[in-house]
């Protein structure tokens, strides 16, 4: 690989105006263009300090082996420039945002003389019309059914077409009512195409028209006594019902949009676009990316919006009038204008705060994360991937062998109370749920994250010392007296009996530290510790100077990621919990008449602050113990509690007060 500095530009020689920039490699492939205000600022970040970069950036001016530029007038013109060269070069450093899966199209052959309808998957033709793209086949496959009742226009293959056309005998579906075989002249070409405008007119959303188009027409040719027509418009009406129960109507008629929304991990980002035509999902689609480089959301929206509208021959049909996104882009004005010159009309571009749009980005944005859970999954589930996770870790940090199990521990509390701990298990890879425990820490109040951790693993350490001895009393007792791995006196198996061969802590130097001071006390001396730093992911080793640094890629590293968001998740669910009955117990301790065993029925029905909010009267009047004037007492008290929430309007999280209560 080539060192930076052989070929960083001479002092003074770049530019200070916006522009475009490039990296090439030594094949002459351009492996990563960037846009940039100030391109001499923007470059210096590329040949200071190696180790103050991304992974993924580091590899990139390594691999390259020259840098190019050219200057612009303005914003505009470098985002323009920075599309164009994005879909010219397809460079591999960029962040690219791929299907997770091929998703179907609903095609019209536009350019023929007899246009056919078909559901089919792949790059688009010229001169064509698409919509979608769709979620399932057969999905649209069945809506295709349905819209052929209202508009019967042809669907079937060429060769079908010709064959009829030869024999003067139309095939099953102009039989049968749904096509009006131009193949055998029912009708001219110019009639024909005038059935597929209106198909074609209905699917990109004017549904409204077209059903008020075909009601007058039933009624006029009622009043006409043309009963055989007006049967067969009122078929047609009922089809577009059944297709319009398919749809859930998000917004009004009138509304054409694109919603965008994202969900991110450390490693990579999923996208989720649905595109809404005439107030209906016409079709929805999600991407998911590796994460180049530690970009802001809004930097990836603005680079996922020129692959979007920059990926089809046939721009100017895929732009709509409107875009709906999470963030604002940081080239807004510069988008708009690149969009609405693509569109060859004006665009809008803006994030809902609230009402019906804002709804439906929400919907989107679970549908991104879902996508991004999908992914994660079948990643997890690879036992390859896994096999290589744990190579690389063995590799990484020295061990004599892959550790088959890893155990990760976290802290979990709010301002110092209601501290608890986890621990949860991977073996081979994988969770392995029946091994977790929860420890609740009783010995001190405060945030000290140190402490919290140092007791946990005492205690788990120390049970692992006490099964120990006592697996080996056993056996010299008596050698058939059974599996040692069985507590004799209750049955059960030593589920601490089982050392981990790596154990994982959250956090840096400091808490690697304090956690192998604890190991060491206990003479725990055949367990590997580390931590991982959540901020640049370093994995730290005790006494180490500096961390392990793990490729952005790496399995192993995104095992190591899983095991600490599982620890995470764990122990706040916990956390939650304790705080919700404590919350509970603290409201109802002024209640008059409520003793113990009241409060444990209380507990016991509802669980949680939130539940007992909305439950009424009667339902804490029938629970045992019980009666009108107890339950009146309940929920006066319970009302008077103030909720205390909050919006983090960045990622939509809502925290604080009953938000958090875990139900």
């Amino acid at each position: 690989m080539a060192d930076p500095a052989s070929y960083r530009p001479a002092p003074g020689t770049i530019p200070t105006q916006p522009g475009v920039y490039r990296f090439i490699d030594a094949a002459g492939e351009v492996i990563y263009v960037g846009k940039a205000k100030n391109l001499r600022n923007r470059l210096a970040n590329y040949f200071g300090n190696p180790e103050g970069l991304h992974f993924r950036t580091r590899l990139m001016v390594r691999t390259a082996v020259r840098v190019e530029w050219n200057v612009v007038q303005n914003e505009f013109e470098a985002l323009q420039l920075e599309y164009t060269f994005i879909k010219k070069y397809d460079p591999k450093f960029n962040v690219i945002f791929r299907d997770d899966k091929s998703y179907p199209w609903l095609a019209i052959t536009w350019s023929d003389e007899f246009p056919r309808v078909f559901v089919g998957r792949g790059a688009k033709r010229k001169g064509w019309r698409y919509f979608g793209p769709y979620p399932a086949a057969w999905a649209v496959r069945e809506k295709v059914e349905l819209l052929l009742r209202a508009f019967p226009m042809r669907s079937c293959r060429d060769g079908v077409f010709a064959a009829a056309k030869r024999s003067g005998r139309p095939c099953l579906l102009g039989q049968i009512g749904k096509c009006v075989a131009p193949c055998v002249g029912r009708v001219s070409a110019a009639e024909h195409r005038a059935i597929v405008a209106d198909f074609a007119s209905y699917m990109s959303g004017h549904s409204t028209r077209l059903v008020n188009q075909l009601t007058a027409e039933m009624k006029a040719a009622a009043a006409r006594e043309e009963f055989e027509r007006a049967a067969r418009l009122r078929d047609a009406l009922a089809a577009l019902s059944r297709v319009g129960e398919h749809n859930a109507i998000v917004l009004p008629d009138e509304v054409f949009l694109d919603c965008i929304a994202l969900a991110e991990s450390d490693l990579e980002v999923a996208v989720c676009v649905f595109h809404i035509r005439g107030g209906l999902v016409a079709g929805q689609r999600s991407w998911v990316a590796e994460r180049a480089d530690d970009a802001a959301p809004a930097e990836l929206v603005e680079s996922f919006l020129l692959q979007l509208y920059a990926a089809s021959d046939d721009q100017a049909a895929d732009v709509p009038p409107e875009v709906l996104l999470p963030v604002i882009p940081p080239e807004r004005e510069a988008l708009i204008e690149l969009l609405a010159e693509t569109r060859g009309a004006k665009v809008r571009v803006k994030v809902p705060q609230r009402g019906d749009k804002r709804t439906l980005l929400d919907t989107v944005a679970k549908n991104a994360a879902e996508a991004l859970a999908r992914h994660q999954l079948r990643r997890a589930g690879d036992l390859t991937a896994r096999s290589a996770g744990l190579d690389e870790l063995q590799d990484a940090l020295g061990l004599e062998k892959a550790p088959l199990r890893i155990e990760c521990y976290d802290i979990s509390h709010l301002q110092g109370t209601e501290v608890v701990g986890s621990m949860v298990v991977f073996e081979d890879g994988a969770p392995r749920k029946a091994e977790y425990r929860r420890f609740v820490i009783k010995s001190f109040e405060g945030s000290n994250d140190t402490l919290a951790m140092d007791e946990v693993l005492r205690r788990r350490f120390r049970r692992l010392l006490d099964d120990r001895a006592a697996m080996a009393a056993a056996a010299a007792e008596d050698a058939g007296a059974g599996s040692t791995l069985i507590d004799q006196e209750s049955g059960a198996p030593r589920r601490f009996s089982y050392a981990p061969q790596l154990v994982v802590v959250d956090g840096g130097l400091p808490q690697v530290n304090a956690a192998q001071q604890a190991l060491d006390d206990m003479g725990i001396t055949d367990v590997a510790l580390v931590g991982l730093a959540k901020r640049l992911e370093e994995v730290w080793v005790p006494g180490e100077r500096y961390p392990v640094i793990l490729p952005r890629a790496s399995e192993g590293l995104y095992l190591l990621q899983r095991l600490r968001d599982e620890a995470h998740r764990f122990a706040i669910t916990h956390h939650r919990a304790r705080r919700s009955k404590a919350m509970v117990e603290s409201v109802l301790d002024d209640v008059p008449g409520l003793g113990e065993v009241r409060r444990k029925t209380l507990l016991g029905a509802f669980g949680s602050l939130a539940k007992l909010r909305k439950a009424d009267v009667t339902q804490i009047a029938a629970l045992p113990g019980f009666g009108p004037q107890t339950a009146t007492a309940v929920k006066a008290a319970v009302s008077a509690v103030r909720q205390t929430t909050a919006v983090n309007t960045a990622t939509g999280e809502i925290t604080g007060g009953d938000a958090e209560i875990a139900e």
